[in-house]
């Protein structure tokens, strides 16, 4: 290091600066030459301190030769100052430099939801098998909702103590009731009830064949352990010439089994009612309850998990389609219901709790996304 004490001349100051930034191999001792030189006790400030003892002539040219040293010495450190810089940069993206061919590390602790979850899983499947994915409205007319799907007016759905109807339109009818006669006021909205209406839509903007899965918010007036005014519905269609109650058994039956990963999984259909299908069939699997746990597969006891029919021909010709020529089946499950079922989840209010302790038990890493080419998750979530 240069001893500059007692320097006078400002050359030989800058010189032994820049001798000294040039040897400093860190910002640090950077920092310290600095200090030593322009920091408040440093040469520079002494020397420009004692510029009052001179007369005014020789201090206006001394002040101008340490004003110029100032600067000489400041645009050294700052070069300096670049270099060092430059030099940990590249230090740093040496050692940190990353092999993007490797598999991706997940240190986040976010997880996706289980009813994000199984709208994946049960697309994958139906994707399978030739449905594609259709979407409508969350506040639908009252013909979408009800009438078209031959739901007559007395019924219990249609009421408001079941049903969230936003206000009254006034002397306006849809253009699709216009066309159609459909005896209904169209005075009324509704939030959806369920995602059928999006096959009437998929009905009325194209001709069969159609094969369509809708899953998707609906809304109804009812909340517990087992119900929620905000939950999601999936529901299938399918419509051609040929498709008959065979089609409807082996389809479901299928989706059944690769939902939940067992193959040999029994599932029987059970004549029921639904106004827009005929004839009708609630879908049951085997389970145990033994001991009070529920097992899907095992033992001899059964277990409701979705609606399904053939497609009531009054339905078919609301939507212009000729049952004489067509014909077609439809199903309808709660998404909520089945990932209950099939991971464990034991209340459905849980779902919208937005608890992350709930989630990060429940939910998926990012990667758990099913596919076509993955095919759906079996067993609990990823936690």
């Amino acid at each position: 290091m240069n001893d500059v004490t007692g320097l006078a001349d400002p050359s030989r100051l800058i010189e032994a600066a820049r001798v000294d930034i040039a040897a400093a191999s860190s910002p640090e001792a950077l920092e310290e030459v600095r200090v030593r030189y322009l920091g408040r006790r440093g040469q520079l400030t002494l020397m420009m301190r004692d510029l009052g003892a001179l007369d005014p002539d020789a201090r206006r040219r001394a002040g101008a030769e340490l004003n110029d040293a100032k600067d000489r010495i400041t645009a050294a450190l700052g070069e300096a100052a670049a270099r060092l810089g430059r030099a940990a940069l590249e230090q740093r993206l040496a050692a940190e430099r990353a092999d993007v061919t490797l598999p991706v590390q997940f240190t986040s602790e976010g997880r996706i939801h289980p009813i994000s979850q199984t709208i994946d899983e049960i697309v994958a499947i139906f994707g399978e098998m030739g449905f594609v994915v259709a979407e409508g409205p969350h506040i639908e007319e009252d013909f979408y909702n009800f009438t078209a799907l031959n739901i007559p007016p007395e019924h219990p759905a249609r009421q408001e103590h079941d049903t969230f109807y936003l206000p009254p339109r006034r002397g306006r009818q849809s253009n699709r009731e216009a066309t159609l006669g459909a005896a209904d006021d169209g005075s009324r909205l509704v939030l959806r009830t369920h995602t059928s209406p999006v096959q009437i839509r998929t009905m009325l903007a194209q001709q069969p064949p159609i094969r369509i899965i809708v899953p998707g918010r609906t809304f109804r007036a009812d909340h517990d352990a087992t119900h929620s005014p905000m939950f999601h519905q999936v529901e299938g269609l399918v419509v051609d010439r040929s498709t008959h109650m065979g089609h409807l058994k082996g389809c479901l039956i299928e989706f059944c089994r690769a939902f939940f990963g067992i193959d040999d999984l029994p599932v029987r259909f059970r004549p029921s009612y639904f106004p827009f299908t005929e004839p009708s069939a609630e879908v049951d699997i085997g389970c145990s309850r033994a001991g009070g746990r529920l097992e899907i597969g095992a033992g001899g006891d059964w277990l409701e998990i979705l609606g399904s029919g053939m497609v009531h021909p009054k339905v078919l010709h609301n939507c212009g389609i000729d049952p004489a020529q067509y014909q077609g089946f439809a199903f309808g499950m709660g998404i909520e219901r089945v990932a209950m079922l099939k991971y464990g989840i034991p209340d459905l209010r849980t779902f919208y709790d937005s608890d992350f302790r709930w989630l990060r038990h429940y939910g998926f890493l990012p990667l758990d996304v099913p596919s076509l080419v993955q095919g759906p998750l079996n067993g609990a979530g990823a936690a």
